[in-house]
């Protein structure tokens, strides 16, 4: 018999056909597989809390400009009746319009003193400007150069609500701050 390189080709090809079989066909020793432990529930996972955005101006707001004042900080603090003592409310607000007016140096405010409509006009005159002077007197406490303050007292005269009832009287019993120079 003569061997050529076909049929050794031919030879091989035969054995690794048989060697694939046999290997396919045999069956691995089974070993015994212990018991697979009870599965642990666990808690669905917490959903992550989204980061809080650092606070911003809403757009449009000018650092710095009356609008900014008024959105971020808060213009006017109101008093009880017949007082111009500051509530402790108000002492809150004026801290932080002590602190935007140190951020802004080159703004110069006027504090319009108001009240409600009853009693005297010379009277009320004189209660708004004692709650002017009062909260002049807190900003300066605060930090704020007293030159950049000035007071006016409006009394009765620039009501807030008009309506003739304890919730207007309350509104109008009150000091707004405006800015009157070196805002943006």
């Amino acid at each position: 018999m003569i061997i050529t390189p076909k049929s050794i080709l031919k030879l091989a090809l035969v054995t690794f056909v048989s060697a694939s079989v046999v290997a396919c066909a045999s069956k691995p020793k089974e070993e015994p597989v212990a018991p697979m432990p009870e599965p642990v529930p666990t808690p669905a996972p917490m959903p992550e809390a989204a980061p809080t955005p650092a606070p911003t101006a809403p757009v449009g707001v000018i650092p710095g400009s009356q609008q900014d004042f008024v959105v971020n900080v808060g213009d006017r603090v109101y008093f009880d009746l017949d007082q111009s003592g500051l509530r402790e409310d108000a002492k809150a607000l004026l801290d932080a319009q002590a602190a935007w007016l140190v951020r802004y140096p080159a703004v110069k405010i006027r504090i319009e003193g108001n009240a409600d409509e009853r009693g005297t006009r010379e009277y009320n005159f004189a209660l708004g400007a004692r709650r002017a002077e009062s909260v002049s007197q807190y900003l300066t406490q605060k930090g704020v150069v007293p030159a950049r303050i000035s007071t006016i007292s409006y009394g009765k005269e620039n009501p807030l609500d008009t309506t003739a009832s304890e919730d207007g009287w309350a509104k109008n019993r009150n000091a707004k701050t405006t800015l009157t120079e070196g805002a943006q």
